[in-house]
């Protein structure tokens, strides 16, 4: 249903949501860690590190060769598109464009603002869309609420489930 809204090609080209930048990187994909050993099978070379709480992400700390907050390391499992089978790939990043979040005691789904493909310009497309994931993200987030972030106001909100 994503694909409504934003296409595999356009993403393809992009790959801005599967870099990151050094100050952002509280926003990489968290791992779910029970997919963690089944990575680290079919991938030995990737590198993970564990946050507060249940939290694993990747280890990008060696793909930066400078110390500028603002220089970008690239996902290790983008290759020109995710190279993880479905299964495993972090639910932050099936679900992007949105993001779950925080605001006050409330858990909304919010669009990420820095996607530069997305389709602003249809909101009750990106409201539909929003709906028909926002069920499972929620009960994903039961047993990983780590996957949920502090609201941010540059972040527009699309739905309150």
């Amino acid at each position: 249903m994503l694909e409504e809204i934003l296409s595999a090609r356009d993403c393809a080209r992009c790959e801005f949501c599967c870099s990151f930048r050094r100050q952002s990187l509280n926003l990489t994909p968290y791992f779910a860690p029970e997919t963690l050993e089944e990575i680290q099978r079919l991938y030995p070379e990737a590198k993970f590190k564990s946050l507060p709480g249940r939290a694993v992400t990747i280890d990008l700390d060696d793909k930066y060769s400078t110390d500028d907050e603002n220089e970008e390391a690239l996902c290790p499992f983008n290759r020109k598109g995710c190279i993880l089978p479905e299964h495993l790939k972090p639910f932050d990043c099936k679900l992007w464009p949105f993001r779950l979040m925080k605001k006050g005691g409330s858990l909304v789904l919010a669009l990420v603002p820095s996607c530069p493909w997305i389709k602003k310009d249809d909101m009750s497309k990106l409201k539909e869309v929003a709906l028909s994931v926002a069920h499972e993200a929620i009960k994903y987030s039961k047993t990983h609420p780590e996957i949920i972030i502090e609201y941010r106001d540059d972040y527009q909100i699309i739905i309150e489930p």
